[in-house]
């Protein structure tokens, strides 16, 4: 026999052996994910439950003749993330990494987001922002079950709406959101120019160790940990512990040094979307650049004007997309200013035609924040204060303890004890938020964009501020308006995830609305926080 069909007969027995190997550990894993399965199907009553096809969430949503379909596969489980040079983090994610896979599509796709999980918890995804059919808004024990280990759920959505938007999970999402399980949705516009480069820029914050975190969980039910006088007194300290112990920045899952530099050239028209993934409220800058805010969650700001050295704030949920021109060939750094207690961490560089000299260094203070409710163009259809309403709301936000355990509330009560916002299909809804507390909400909701119309009673005057998350800060007070043109249960909640884990989150539904889902008792696995 010839040396070459030894060479061949070798070559076929070592492909043979592999192949043998993958599918031997195709079936271990299996007997694996079977029995992490089985492990994940009990309930409180010790009652096996067998694992869901969630078939009440089949033919809902579907493609139009035609219409192009984008398919994505996310698998949640256990990795590991470079947090630092050398310091190594274990973490959940999609695909194992944190940030998952971003999903980018133009609009007039069909997307079909098929979510495996094989960690040893239920997860879910929810779809930040984006005004999707309920059934697929991820929310466990509402729209549908949490999605248990060794069970698969696919996602489907038309996207028709163009923006910067994210996803996460929204089962226990204090404790997951936190391991890392999200990621960035961009839908790109289908008719106009894109920039020259499209950055997504992630926000996050981490503790030190694992250790820190098993201790979250305990703030995450709003647990005091001691006693106090005042309800104030405990939301104070929960506050300033958690600034503490989240002592890692992160952008796109990295810190200080490990943050990859942003690559442009001279010229370039540049596209920065901003995710603010994390718990803390931060207020970015771009020194010595004439820059626009042109979007925020997702929607494009109507006549945004041209501003230099204004700080951006973005708290826990919110998007903002910033545009410059790049104008000369000297590297910088974007970074942060606010009371924050990490910003080194997180300065991201920009590095300009290649140029490793000296970045310049912000050496800036004192500067303003750009007030977005006086910047841009109103727009003619835009909603008022003074118009008339079908439905109007008051929404106090609150905290107390009950029992020594700090809550955080709407309208005196907790998630479990409130009844429902109730809405009407194509009905107006005015809704008017009020923080009686002395910490920051950040207050989310699903389904629908609204516009701010108001601030401590006075009217806006800049361009129509629609979005899906809004910061209240103590004594603040906002009025919202929205057409409820999305039938469906949802819910709207705090985005400082502790609080909504604490009792801030509340469920909305449409009068007449008949989902395929339908909430089973026994499923006590569903965390809808």
């Amino acid at each position: 026999m010839s040396k070459k069909a030894i060479t061949l007969l070798f070559i076929l027995a070592l492909i043979v052996t592999s192949l043998s190997i993958v599918v031997y550990l195709q079936n271990t894993s299996s007997m694996n994910m079977e029995s992490m399965g089985n492990n994940a199907k009990q309930n409180s009553s010790n009652k096996v439950l067998p694992l869901s096809k969630h078939s009440y969430a089949e033919n809902i949503v579907n493609p139009k003749p035609g219409q192009p379909i984008k398919k994505f596969n996310l698998i949640a489980l256990e990795g590991t993330n470079e947090i630092r040079k050398g310091e190594f983090k274990p973490i959940w994610g999609y695909n194992g990494k944190v940030p998952g896979q971003e999903i980018r599509v133009t609009e007039g796709d069909f997307v079909e987001v098929t979510l495996k999980n094989i960690l040893p918890e239920p997860v879910t995804i929810h779809w930040h922002g984006y005004p999707l059919n309920s059934a697929m808004d991820g929310v466990p024990g509402v729209n549908q079950d949490a999605i248990r280990t060794g069970e698969s759920f696919t996602y489907k959505f038309s996207a028709d709406v163009p923006g910067t938007y994210w996803y996460h999970s929204h089962q226990q999402g204090s404790k997951q959101v936190d391991k890392g399980l999200y990621g960035a949705l961009i839908v790109e516009p289908k008719s106009s120019s894109k920039p020259d480069k499209d950055f997504t820029l992630i926000l996050d914050e981490w503790t030190e160790s694992n250790d820190d975190m098993e201790s979250m969980e305990g703030m995450d039910m709003g647990g005091a940990n001691e006693s106090f006088a005042t309800a104030e007194e405990a939301s104070l300290a929960e506050e300033e512990g958690m600034r503490e112990m989240y002592n890692i920045y992160t952008v796109n899952g990295k810190s200080g040094d490990s943050i990859t530099p942003l690559e442009v050239k001279q010229g370039d028209v540049v596209r920065l979307r901003f995710i603010n993934a994390g718990y803390r409220t931060h207020t970015v800058h771009i020194p010595g650049t004439n820059i626009k805010v042109v979007s925020t969650d997702g929607q494009e700001i109507n006549g945004a004007q041209i501003v230099k050295d204004k700080l951006v704030s973005i708290s826990p949920g919110e998007r903002y997309d910033i545009e410059f021109t790049v104008e000369n060939n000297q590297s910088f750094y974007i970074d942060f200013h606010d009371s924050n207690l990490f910003n080194d961490q997180i300065k991201i560089p920009v590095l300009v035609d290649g140029n490793q000299q000296e970045y310049i260094k912000d050496g800036m203070v004192n500067l303003e924040l750009l007030d977005l409710s006086d910047y841009g163009i109103p727009s003619e259809d835009s909603f008022t204060l003074e118009q008339d309403y079908n439905d109007i709301y008051e929404i106090d936000l609150g905290i107390q303890l009950n029992d020594g355990t700090l809550q955080y509330t709407i309208n005196g009560q907790i998630f479990n004890e409130l009844p429902p916002l109730i809405l009407k299909n194509n009905n107006l809804v005015q809704v008017t938020y009020t923080n009686k507390s002395n910490v920051d909400h950040p207050m989310h909701l699903h389904g629908h964009f609204f516009q701010v119309i108001a601030k401590d009673g006075k009217p806006v005057k800049g361009a129509t501020l629609s979005k899906d998350t809004l910061l209240i800060k103590p004594n603040e007070s906002y009025t919202i308006a929205f057409e409820a043109d999305n039938p469906g249960n949802w819910v709207q909640h705090c985005h400082e995830l502790h609080h909504a884990a604490g009792g801030m989150m509340q469920e909305i539904k449409y009068i007449g609305f008949k989902s395929n889902y339908t909430l089973d008792p026994a499923n006590t696995f569903n965390n809808p926080e």
